[in-house]
């Protein structure tokens, strides 16, 4: 079985995470603070799991790193950006269940 950590990461690290050649990464912004997120914690991990190697996913303390969040639009939290090589394939905004996050998933890796 293929394991994976969900790491952080900061608005410094973000644009070499989400690079040109860094191939399929999911990134949460989400805060301590807010109930939806902590609802979602388990279902990323659960999906970092099954999609291990093919999508690695971070995660973004917008409270701590605000600049990424404003720049690209989030304005409500959790939301899960899906990047391929760089460019944005998909936004999924609140708290979804697992079925539906995979469906999501699944079709930007085949899109």
């Amino acid at each position: 079985m293929n394991t994976q950590e969900i790491a952080s990461v900061t608005d410094a690290q973000f644009v070499a995470e989400t690079a040109p050649g860094t191939g399929f990464v999911a990134v949460e912004f989400s805060a301590e603070w807010c109930p939806p997120c902590k609802i979602m914690a388990p279902i990323l991990e659960a999906a970092a799991q099954e999609f291990a190697p093919r999508v690695r996913f971070l995660t973004m303390d917008t409270d701590a790193n605000p600049a990424t969040m404003v720049k690209l639009g989030v304005r409500g939290l959790p939301t899960l950006l899906v990047f391929r090589d760089g460019e944005m394939v998909d936004r999924i905004v609140g708290a979804v269940p697992m079925n539906v996050l995979r469906e999501r998933i699944t079709r930007a890796l085949h899109s």
